[in-house]
């Protein structure tokens, strides 16, 4: 009897993935004006928007569409331009 010998299989396994970058979260509102603003925890990115959705949007974007970083502030937003 011939005794059947496995032989080893390569695999060419996927490269690893590069660690995500974490993106900033961002708070949606209106700043004292009444304009709707997003703008990135620690201040460093944003804008003014013409509407909530506007603001929504890009700050959406901005995080990669991760439900949870974009929440609406419960008071005004104090946004300025540098």
């Amino acid at each position: 009897m011939n005794p059947v010998t496995s032989m080893p299989v390569a695999l060419n396994p996927l490269p690893p993935l590069p660690p995500a970058a974490a993106s900033p979260s961002y708070l949606v509102g209106q700043d004292g004006e009444g304009h709707w603003v997003a703008m990135a925890t620690g201040g460093r990115a944003g804008g003014i928007f013409r509407s909530r959705q506007d603001a929504i949007r890009y700050a959406s974007i901005e995080t990669g569409c991760r439900p949870g970083d974009v929440p609406l502030a419960t008071g005004p937003i104090p946004f300025r331009l540098s």
